[in-house]
């Protein structure tokens, strides 16, 4: 099982201050619905660059997403998991971030996870596991947003 905890956690504490601000701002009675809706809508922009900004930190990556495939989503607890296979096709060890979007049955992203896939050896496979960060209803599906072999 790959090291998932530092961009992972880094994203889930970034979703989790955002759904806070959202619910602060529908309590505080400084404005409406439609403020707190704004409010939780920066929070999230920003969120999404933070993440953006971690992805950006693999400035030396090489765009690697046919390296990755995904198996099916089950659902433990609840929370979606996907089975991630990374297959390094060089000669050398890599490392990969890959970021996995879960997705409703309407095509809408609800969640994202952003996994470490450490020291694949070279022309080796390594399997991994994304999970949703909080519990997903219906049916979900997963696709891989982007894949950075560094």
């Amino acid at each position: 099982m790959a090291n998932v905890r530092g961009v992972r956690g880094t994203a889930a504490a970034l979703l989790a201050a955002a759904l806070a601000v959202g619910a602060a701002g529908c309590s505080d009675g400084d404005g409406g619905p439609s403020d707190a809706a704004s409010k939780a809508a920066g929070v999230l922009a920003s969120a999404t660059a933070e993440a953006q900004k971690k992805v950006d930190e693999f400035k030396a990556g090489t765009d690697a997403k046919s390296d990755v495939r995904l198996g099916d989503v089950t659902k433990d607890d609840g929370r979606a998991t996907v089975p991630v296979t990374v297959t390094n096709k060089d000669s050398d060890a890599k490392s990969y971030l890959v970021l996995v979007a879960f997705k409703d049955s309407g095509g809408n992203r609800i969640d994202t996870v952003a996994l470490n896939v450490n020291d694949v050896g070279g022309g080796a496979s390594k399997k991994a596991e994304a999970r949703s960060h909080r519990t997903l209803d219906g049916d979900i599906s997963a696709d891989i947003v982007r894949a950075l072999r560094h």
